[in-house]
């Protein structure tokens, strides 16, 4: 029962729970624009439906942050957890240039890759085995990237998402 909050320019902003977001819509500082009519919200005097996307009446400006910092979970959430080599599932990361030969841990130089392309690459380069990535890999951008719960969004909120790319 999560709640997505978009900020007064309809830029995604956080995911909060039903109960918060009854809060900011009943005190007037946030408006519904989706909810859900199959699981009300039942009080003594009311019965509402439950808040699925609301949206801030006031604009809440954000920390700049320069970077993104690498990780595990971002990279595979950055490639759709698709193998940067053959398309299939991916669940591990690889380094495009390993770290025997020099490769940091950068979001340039790691993909997503499934477990049979990362055995099969190992240590060696691309060029060596003679393959392609499908994309070429960059630092994410966009508030988007700090809402670790858009991994798995809710069906109503697809209209209000934009792609992270």
């Amino acid at each position: 029962m999560r709640t997505l909050v978009l900020n007064a320019g309809f830029e995604p902003l956080a995911v909060i729970t039903f109960r918060r977001a009854l809060l900011l819509v009943l005190t007037g500082k946030a408006t519904v624009l989706a909810n859900d009519d199959r699981h009300p919200v039942i009080g003594v005097n009311h019965v509402m439906p439950r808040p699925t996307v609301i949206l801030l009446n006031r604009y809440v400006r954000l920390p700049y942050r320069t970077s993104i910092n690498v990780s595990r979970r971002g990279v595979l959430r950055r490639d759709g957890h698709r193998c940067a080599y053959c398309g299939r599932s991916a669940n591990t990361i690889d380094h495009i240039v390993p770290r025997s030969r020099g490769g940091e841990d950068s979001w340039e130089n790691l993909v997503a890759a499934c477990q049979g392309c990362n055995s099969a690459k190992g240590d060696r380069t691309l060029a060596q085995l003679g393959w392609k990535l499908r994309f070429a890999p960059s630092r994410p951008r966009g508030a988007q990237w700090f809402i670790t719960e858009l991994e798995r969004p809710a069906e109503a909120w697809s209209p209000f998402l934009r792609s992270a790319a």
